[in-house]
């Protein structure tokens, strides 16, 4: 699977590592009540790697926008986000190809980003982690299989169109159940995710095939 979907293993590592230097950093806050998995990371030192925070784009600080995406708050946030990039991405991706889906990928990140800084606006709120782009691959999937000359008639298109659409309404609805969670992320990653879905799909032309050229013998005529 590393050899098909070299984007999405990249990713993961890219993740991984930048959480495990969050942890050697700032490590996890706990408290009697919480465990280590899922107790947060110092937020100090979520802001100085690239939290969302309120004022973003007043102090016009976009970089932001892109770091937030490698950030995660807990392990249980890293853990749930890492297994769900690797399910979504390693599929997409080897269907559709790696340029494809990093494009989409930090694409409706951004957008995901953009979403939840308007909504935090100038507010004390913070926001990190990758589901955005994560929601924004599961709704990309469904047009982009539905789209696809190769893939839209197949018989498993249907059952997996089936399942998509019910993770979808799952996500939503814990998304919208659990207050702590940046609903608006989700969505703005999920709506844009839905719309560049719609990008036809475009499938590489098969290699030539051999072909004999009959080249003829040319005599040069007598001067």
């Amino acid at each position: 699977m590393k050899r098909k979907a070299p984007v999405t293993m990249t990713l993961l590592v890219m993740i991984a590592i930048v959480f495990l230097l969050e942890f050697l950093v700032g490590g996890p806050r706990q408290s009697p009540s919480l465990n280590i998995f899922v107790a947060d990371v110092n937020p100090q030192v979520l802001t100085a790697f690239g939290a969302i925070l309120g004022g973003t784009l007043a102090r016009h600080e976009y970089w932001r926008l892109l770091a937030a995406m490698f950030l995660h708050a807990s392990i249980l946030h890293w853990a749930v986000n890492s297994w769900a990039l690797y399910q979504l991405g390693t599929l997409y991706e080897v269907l559709f190809g790696s340029r494809r889906f990093i494009l989409i990928y930090l694409a409706t990140g951004l957008c995901a980003s953009i979403a939840s800084a308007v909504h935090i606006g100038n507010g004390n709120g913070a926001s990190v982690g990758a589901s955005g782009a994560i929601f924004g691959i599961l709704g990309a999937f469904i047009f982009s299989i539905r789209r696809s000359p190769v893939y839209r008639h197949q018989p498993w298109t249907r059952g997996l169109i089936a399942q998509l659409v019910f993770w979808i309404i799952i996500n939503v609805a814990i998304t919208y159940a659990l207050p702590f969670i940046d609903n608006v992320a989700h969505m703005g990653g999920l709506i844009s995710g839905l719309l560049l879905g719609l990008i036809p799909h475009r499938v590489p032309p098969p290699p030539p095939r051999e072909s004999v050229i009959d080249v003829g013998t040319f005599e040069q005529p007598p001067r």
